[in-house]
């Protein structure tokens, strides 16, 4: 186990070995650190060790091509994703050829996760595994699968570390609490927010975690009169209620891609005496937007309309033109994108090496 987290100079260190993609814009600031503007996620796959091995490769040609930013949840491929992770990465610090300060690791908990498969009786697992175990309630569970407990949270987060073989998870989100809204009202909602994140900043300071935020999906796309409905300002107060003014709650993940454009065009979000859409109420409030689907798993990797060739020039294939989107559009720190295969790994880091277009571009295709 490393005792190691990514630092500024690790990452610097790290966007110094490919200054073609220095020069061109990929490496972008984020907590003080430096990361690629394409990240490896790893969400996609089947519960297997022919899958097991295609995400090591893909993970290993990643870090050594220019990608020093991987994705995870503890729950992805029932935490074979985390344990891919740190085969691959581990491997490569012990080879020499590269250094944990290097890479920046992200993973998510919320989910009840499975332990290497599915088990033949998930009820009698849930209950061995975290009921009986005092781990979680029953009354803190939504859905038979969600649960932002504190001590479900801290279990979650150790168990990731394990599963990554670290010390320290450099961003760790807390993984679509908008589900809770289901089922509870709202103000319950923001009462188990606030002790998720006083969890969450305890473990901050304990050197387990470097920041956290949250990981959504229809959260922070919907109208403010939905149920799922997620307020980045509420949010943040509640934040700020758990940590004080040196809360650290340093960024969001959500979907956003070419046929998901509501952060982008869609005002939600109140900033001020405005509603503004949301990667604008981010960006006024400091906070880093990793994007997820960002070619929405592979749906956008062909048959784009001519006019996004046009639009986003000097690449060869839909892939990477809808990348291309992603990573040009203002308030976007990073595209997650996955990517089981090394060689699409090498296809989608070719974006790396061109600049990203401007905010009038990326406008244009919705005017």
């Amino acid at each position: 186990m490393t005792s190691q987290s990514a630092t500024l100079e690790g990452t610097r260190s790290y966007a110094q070995k490919y200054p073609e993609f220095e020069k061109a814009g990929h490496y972008r600031d984020f907590m003080g650190l430096k990361v690629s503007s394409l990240g490896l996620g790893t969400y996609l796959g089947n519960q297997n060790e022919q899958d097991d091995k295609l995400y090591i490769e893909a993970i290993q040609a990643a870090l050594l091509s220019g990608c020093n930013l991987i994705d995870s949840a503890i729950n992805y491929r029932c935490m074979r994703s985390e344990r891919n992770i740190w085969e691959g990465l581990g491997k490569l610090i012990t080879q020499g050829k590269i250094g944990r300060e290097e890479v920046v690791v992200c993973t998510k908990g919320g989910f009840i996760p499975f332990d290497g498969a599915p088990p033949a009786n998930p009820s009698k697992y849930f209950e061995e595994e975290y009921l009986k175990t005092g781990i979680c309630k029953a009354k803190e569970i939504v859905a038979g699968c969600h649960c932002m407990a504190p001590s479900f949270i801290r279990n979650q987060v150790e168990r990731s570390l394990h599963n990554l073989g670290l010390a320290c998870i450099d961003l760790y989100y807390l993984h679509n609490p908008e589900m809770q809204l289901d089922e509870v009202p709202r103000d319950e909602f923001i009462f188990r927010l606030e002790r998720a994140f006083e969890e969450l900043e305890k473990l901050v300071k304990e050197g387990k975690i470097g920041a956290y935020g949250t990981a959504t999906w229809n959260g922070y796309r919907v109208d403010s009169h939905s149920q799922e409905y997620l307020s980045l300002s509420d949010i943040l107060k509640t934040a700020e209620k758990a940590g004080g003014s040196a809360h650290h709650f340093k960024a969001v993940q959500l979907p956003y891609n070419i046929g998901m454009a509501e952060a982008f065009g869609f005002a939600n979000q109140v900033l001020g005496s405005q509603t503004v859409p949301f990667l604008q109420a981010a960006k006024a409030n400091g906070i880093s937007v990793f994007t997820s689907a960002s070619i929405l798993q592979s749906k956008l990797s062909k048959n784009l309309p001519p006019v996004v060739a046009q639009t986003f020039t000097g690449l060869q294939t839909d892939a990477q033109r809808a990348i291309q989107f992603v990573r040009s559009t203002p308030g976007v720190t990073a595209a997650l994108v996955g990517m089981k295969k090394k060689e699409h790994v090498e296809e989608n880091l070719k974006v790396a090496a061109v600049p990203p277009e401007s905010a009038a571009k990326v406008g244009s295709l919705f005017s």
